[in-house]
């Protein structure tokens, strides 16, 4: 069933988990608003989006650890689509690593991971306050419920992330807000090989599997709340 008039802000929304949601929400016939730091992949993403659609992203090359030009891009996003229905908290990097990552690559993890997802957060909640409507998914791992050796660094951003989700549940639900957590566990995408998964393509979990999830969560009447979900592989399960 194809959903007019609604719009969707996806970060990391070039590559991915990102980009399967971004190209999954157009096709319901949600206005998206694309970020991203690659000028010519958000620009493959948009066309792929007109292309299937015929709906024309929003589009915002930056950095989301910049927290100024994050709070200007929200701002013009309410400003010209007036409202914001559907934000996906999906930006994110992983380095290798516990008490030996560096100390670097810990707080770079924690300023994509955790404190920019905390910024547009706390600009995107109120317009859904005022809005009295919204959904939020966060995007956060697996390593955001389960502590992994040599991971423990990328595991404190994500159980961060995992926090602040929780809270705002129990805050924004009671306002007819919605707010999940995603927590995958291996997921066919770039990061999975740089964090050393053994698992094919075919064992993992597929980034249009979190679009299915997302659509799924939509489609449920207004007295369902969903806190998070945990999506695993048969061979991940302990």
């Amino acid at each position: 069933m194809t959903i007019s008039n609604k719009t969707a802000l996806v970060t990391g929304a070039t590559k991915g988990i990102g980009k399967a949601i971004a190209i999954g929400l157009s096709t319901l016939g949600y206005q998206l608003v694309l970020v991203g730091r690659d000028k010519t992949d958000l620009e493959e993403v948009s066309k792929i989006i007109n292309e299937k659609s015929e709906i024309t992203p929003l589009v915002f090359k930056l950095d989301i650890t910049d927290t100024e030009t994050v709070k200007t891009m929200v701002e013009k996003v309410n400003s010209e689509l007036g409202k914001i229905d559907v934000l996906v908290n999906n930006a994110g990097v992983y380095f290798d690593g516990t008490t030996n990552t560096s100390e670097s690559d810990f707080r770079q993890m924690l300023d994509i991971n955790l404190t920019a997802q905390f910024v547009i957060l706390q600009e995107v909640v109120p317009i859904m306050k005022k809005q009295k409507s919204g959904y939020i998914f966060n995007v956060a791992s697996r390593a955001g419920k389960i502590g992994f050796a040599g991971s423990g660094s990328y595991c404190a951003s994500k159980f961060g992330l995992v926090g602040i989700n929780e809270s705002l549940y129990k805050e924004l639900a009671p306002l007819g807000i919605g707010v999940t957590a995603l927590c995958p566990g291996w997921v066919n995408t770039k990061m999975a090989y740089e964090a050393g998964t053994t698992l094919s393509e075919k064992q993992m979990i597929q980034p249009e599997d979190l679009f299915k999830t997302i659509k799924w969560l939509l489609s449920l009447s207004p007295g369902v709340c969903v806190k998070e979900v945990v999506l695993e592989t048969p061979g991940s399960i302990a």
